[in-house]
Parts: structure tokens; C-alpha cells; sequence
């Protein structure tokens, strides 16, 4: 990184808010109050205050006490507020976002999704060297793209403590879809505990914040609806492999308290509407590790866009959202009433509201809390273990099949969606070969399951949002097919909470994983593990292989099941060193981190 772009000038918190013009920190936000592109009425009434519109942005980065949730705190804030502000830029600007670092340890942003030169990725270590305390950093790229996005600190453990916002491009030309107004819905999880406490109490302790284990009634539930046999069989196969049925998440809601655009459940944030307006929602998962199962009750949702890219609508009555991932809905309120927008925690153990309403300080009934579910055969990998003698798996990784990594899956998993019945199977199987021997660009990798939302979700119960729903507007310009194919293992061990790719944590890798400039190739994952795992390429989309053919999804992060493989095209035309890693936030820093070099 060229020192140039850095300028070194220590400042007082005194001096910070007599400058807070020229930083962009208003008063309000000086207070630490909400930061107001949360307000309730949305863009179409209140736009300039509390979004940094572009191309030109300043943003100070601090640490100081504000309310959470009814309790003194000390996020990280940016412009005084956490969240922090909405970044709004256009599509064809050169943006120059100015982030000066006030804290007292080095700090950065990676502005999540940007397709930008390598240099101004944010990542420390990888791409630039960090924006130490007192120093302002200046990021400087064209803006090519539009949609719903974010940015976090790429630092250590911040972003846990606040340091994210969203960022929302607008696009160049007018969209082809069409609304009244617009809300922006940020979800994050906050603890009141220091990040690196929860760090080593993952490490002390398997299974710490999991307050949901089963219990003596749970098992004779299972005996009335399964039989003795089947449930002492399950039970103890569960218990050789020292594993839980109910690890769903690493952290919950026993530390956690789950937020909507900064606000608790109990605070009830309001999303205002007219009634007969189309409205936009634009979610984002800003979280360090929870995923959420979205619903509004009573109202209908239409997916028009997935992390910031235009996809044909699908209307669902939920959607399940990953750590990073970020969904554009469509609304339309008919009645003059309040509707909940209600975020569940994958795990059940608590919620994001708000309330969609068309006046202030109304609210609806909150739905009804769904159980917590247990792991089933499929997040084993059951999928591709049809003759593996399970009383084997007692020494097992408690993650899952990390102890495999060094095995040949290709064989078990190409079996996986074949009609062993008839030749006739065989035979449409072969066609989706091409002549490299490589499956054909955009088929569905055989042992994915992207007709499933994932565990704890029943399809009967509502129209849910799956990975096969999402089909691009228009296909992407690189139509060739893959040249070759790499093959990851998502690996780890629950136990020693170490995770990591084929077996490896970050620290133990001697080099890059290595893209050609300019190829045509097929990433796989195939998740060894007892876990979900949200994907991160930076610098290059990745194109879900979900069998929509030339209309696969663009993506920047990749929902990974347990058990479960999944294929994504990339053509590797960014480059320079970029990072690759799970995005929970305690999986990244436990090991589950590569470098991507493409040359």
C-alpha cells in the first residue's frame, strides 16, 4: 500500500466533534443517537440526513458508550452512531471515502460485495496494511455495479463490537422494477460481552452459549413419535461422536440480543407506509454470526434481488438469510394496519422485530416461537455415506467430517441425484458432461440440496425462499465453460473450536490458492462439517451453479449447508490477492481463511 494515501494526524474526541462538519458527524449523531437513515418514513421523506451520499464520504471510526437495548455499551461507531451510516453512491461515480481511525488500535473497512482493485479492499494483511490510530486512510475506485450491500471492519474482532453499515448504490439507469419508498433493515447481533471472551469461551468449552441441549423429556417425546429402538440408536450415535444434535449455532441468543437497524426487540423500530404504496425492503445480514429466517405475516414478499444482483421475482412467504447475504423484497400493504417484520434466529433461541405500520408507535402480534430442531442424517453427510459403519465415528472431529478431508468424495458425491433404476438415468446424466469431461456450466452439482431452505424450516408451513428460486435477469457476459474445476473441503473441529479448508487452518497454509488471470473455472465446496458455513470470495462474483443454466445467480457469499456440496463458475478477471473465508466471524479468525492470488 503507497503511504501516500495515508495521512497521520492524531486527534482529541474534543477536536473530533468541534470538526464534526467536515467529518460529516451531525449533532444528533454526536449523541450517539439511532442513526437516522433508520428513520421511520424511509428515503422518500428523509434522505440527506444521516446518509453519507458519495462520491465524496468522510467517515470517523471511535469507540464510545451508547445505550443497547436499554444498557450502557461501547460499540465501535462510525460518525458517532452504531450502526453506522448508510453509504449511498451511484453507479458510474469515482468514489473517495475518507475514513479517519480514532481508536486506539489499527483498524480498516472492506466494503462487502464491491467489485474494486485489490489495494482498496479493506483487508489488512492481504491487500493494504490497515489504517492505524490517528491516521486517515483514503479508499479510491470506481463504482461499477448497483444494489444492497455493506461494509465492516475486516480488524480482528470489530465487527462484533458495531463496526458495520450499509451501502446502497443506485443505479445508473432507472431499474425496471418499481416502488414508492424504501427501507433499509440492518440485522446484527450484539453481546455485552468483549468478543474476545467469546472467542475463548468457544475454545474452552463446546458447546457454551448452547442453552438448548435435549433433555429427559425431549427423549421420551422422541420414543412416543420414533420408538425406543430408533431413539436409543440415534442417541447414541450422537453420543460416540461426541457431537449435539442441537449445535445449530456456535453463539445464541443466551449472550446475544438481536437487532433490527440498532434496535431490540422490545424498542420495536416502525417502518412507516401509506396504504396502496409499493415498498422496497432491502435486507441485509449484517451479523457476526447468526443466520435468520424473515417473514412479515400477512403480507406476501417478492424477491427482486440477491447480494445487490437483480433476480427474476419469486414471491415467498420467508426467507432464510445467511451471514452476509442480502435480499431486496417488494411489499405492498393494502390495509390501514401494522404488520411485524419478524427476523428468527436459526437456532430459535431469539428474534429481530420491527414493525411495518402506517403510523408511529403501533405494533403487531409477534408470531408464534418455533422450536428449536435437531441435525438430522443429512448434516452427517448421509448423502455420501450410504456404507460407512458409523460405530467407527467416535474419534470423529465434532464439527463433522473434517477427518475425511483427505478423501476422494468425487466418486460418492457424482452419485448423488442419478436414477440408478433405469439406464435412462445414466444416460441424462452423461449429457450434462461436456466434451472437456467437466459438468456443463450451470448444472446443479449432484449432492447439493438447493431445493432445501435448511434445518428448522418446514416447506409445508409457508412458501419459503430456496437457492433454486434465484435466476438471473440476463446472463452473464463469460458464457465459457469451466477449464477446470477446484475442489475445497470446509473442515474443522468443534471440540478445539479450529476450523479451517481441506483440513488446514489459515495459519498452517504455506501459500495462495491460485486463479489464473483471466480463466474460466469451477469453484466446489463440499462441507465436511456439522455447521452452515456462509462463503466470501471478494474482488470476483461467483456464479451459483443452481441449475438455472445460463441464468445462474450472481453471488458474493454462498449459503454451504452440512453434508452438503455446492459449485459456483468464477472468471478470475480481478487481479491481485484477495480474500477467501467463512464469514462467521469466529470461524474466520479460528482459521477458516485463504488467500485467493490471481495472476
Amino acid at each position: 500500500m503507497a503511504r501516500s494515501s495515508i495521512i497521520s494526524h492524531p486527534l482529541s474526541r474534543r477536536q473530533v466533534l468541534k470538526g464534526g462538519a467536515a467529518l460529516g458527524i451531525g449533532s444528533a449523531a454526536a449523541m450517539g443517537l439511532t442513526p437516522a437513515w433508520a428513520n421511520p418514513w424511509g428515503r422518500t421523506n428523509v434522505y440527506a440526513q444521516g446518509v453519507e451520499e458519495g462520491p465524496e464520504v468522510s467517515l470517523a471510526i471511535r469507540r464510545e458508550s451508547l445505550p443497547i437495548d436499554g444498557q450502557e455499551a461501547q460499540p465501535i461507531t462510525i460518525n458517532g452512531t452504531s450502526p453506522a451510516p448508510l453509504i449511498r453512491l451511484k453507479e458510474g461515480q469515482d468514489a473517495v471515502l475518507r475514513v479517519t481511525n480514532l481508536l486506539d488500535e489499527p483498524t480498516s473497512i472492506h466494503w462487502h460485495g464491491l467489485i474494486l482493485p485489490p489495494e482498496m479492499d479493506g483487508v489488512p494483511g492481504v491487500s493494504f496494511a490497515g489504517i492505524a490510530p490517528g491516521e486517515t486512510f483514503t479508499y479510491r475506485f470506481p463504482v461499477r455495479q448497483n444494489g444492497t450491500y455493506w461494509y465492516h471492519s475486516h480488524s480482528g474482532l470489530q465487527e462484533q463490537l458495531g463496526h458495520a453499515g450499509p451501502l446502497i448504490i443506485d443505479a445508473a439507469e432507472r431499474e425496471p422494477i418499481r416502488y414508492d419508498r424504501e427501507h433499509v433493515l440492518l440485522l446484527t447481533d450484539w453481546t455485552f460481552e468483549d468478543p474476545m471472551s467469546v472467542f475463548r469461551n468457544l475454545k474452552t468449552m463446546e458447546g457454551y452459549y448452547n442453552f438448548q441441549e435435549r433433555t429427559i423429556a425431549d427423549f421420551f417425546a422422541d420414543v412416543r413419535e420414533k420408538g425406543f429402538s430408533q431413539t436409543a440408536e440415534m442417541r447414541g450415535m450422537w453420543a460416540k461422536m461426541r457431537m449435539s444434535s442441537r449445535d445449530i449455532a456456535d453463539v445464541t441468543g443466551s449472550t446475544y440480543t438481536y437487532l433490527l437497524n440498532g434496535h431490540s426487540p422490545q424498542e420495536n423500530w416502525n417502518a412507516l407506509f401509506k396504504a396502496g404504496e409499493r415498498i422496497r425492503l432491502r435486507v441485509i445480514n449484517g451479523s457476526a454470526m447468526s443466520y435468520f429466517d424473515v417473514r412479515i405475516p400477512g403480507l406476501k414478499m417478492t424477491v427482486v434481488a440477491a447480494d445487490g444482483q437483480p433476480v427474476q421475482p419469486v414471491p415467498v412467504d420467508e426467507f432464510r438469510i445467511g451471514v452476509a447475504e442480502t435480499y431486496d423484497v417488494l411489499v405492498s400493504p393494502e390495509d390501514d394496519r401494522a404488520y411485524t417484520i419478524f427476523a428468527e434466529a436459526m437456532d430459535r433461541s431469539g428474534y429481530a422485530r420491527a414493525t411495518l405500520a402506517p403510523r408511529e408507535g403501533m405494533q403487531a402480534e409477534i408470531p408464534k416461537r418455533r422450536q428449536i430442531a435437531d441435525r438430522g442424517m443429512e448434516a452427517m453427510g448421509a448423502h455420501g455415506m450410504g456404507g460407512m459403519d458409523h460405530s467407527n465415528m467416535a474419534g470423529m472431529d465434532h464439527s463433522g467430517m473434517s477427518n475425511m478431508s483427505g478423501m476422494d468424495h468425487s466418486g460418492m458425491s457424482n452419485m448423488q441425484g442419478m436414477d440408478h433404476s433405469t439406464m435412462g438415468g445414466m444416460a441424462a446424466e452423461q449429457a450434462k458432461i461436456g466434451a472437456n469431461g467437466l459438468l456443463l456450466a450451470g448444472e446443479a452439482q449432484p449432492g447439493s440440496r438447493y431445493d432445501q431452505a435448511g434445518i428448522g424450516i418446514d416447506p409445508d408451513e409457508r412458501r419459503i425462499l430456496v437457492y433454486r428460486d434465484l435466476k438471473a435477469i440476463t446472463p452473464w457476459p463469460d458464457r465459457r465453460e469451466p477449464g477446470r474445476e477446484l475442489e475445497l473441503h470446509l473442515t474443522g473441529n468443534m471440540e478445539r473450536y479450529i476450523w479451517s479448508f481441506d483440513g488446514k487452518k489459515f495459519s498452517e497454509v504455506t501459500g495462495p490458492i491460485h486463479f489464473v488471470k483471466d480463466e474460466r473455472l469451477r469453484l466446489i465446496l463440499i462441507n465436511d462439517t456439522m455447521m452452515e458455513h456462509p462463503i466470501h470470495l471478494h474482488g470476483m462474483w461467483m456464479e451459483l451453479e443452481n441449475g438455472q443454466g445460463e441464468l445462474i445467480p450472481r453471488k458474493h457469499t454462498l449459503n454451504v449447508k452440512p453434508g452438503e456440496r455446492v459449485s459456483a463458475l468464477i472468471t478470475a478477471d480481478a487481479e491481485g490477492s484477495w480474500a477467501f473465508h467463512c464469514h462467521l466471524l469466529y470461524h474466520m479468525d479460528a482459521g477458516m481463511f485463504r488467500v485467493v492470488q490471481v495472476s
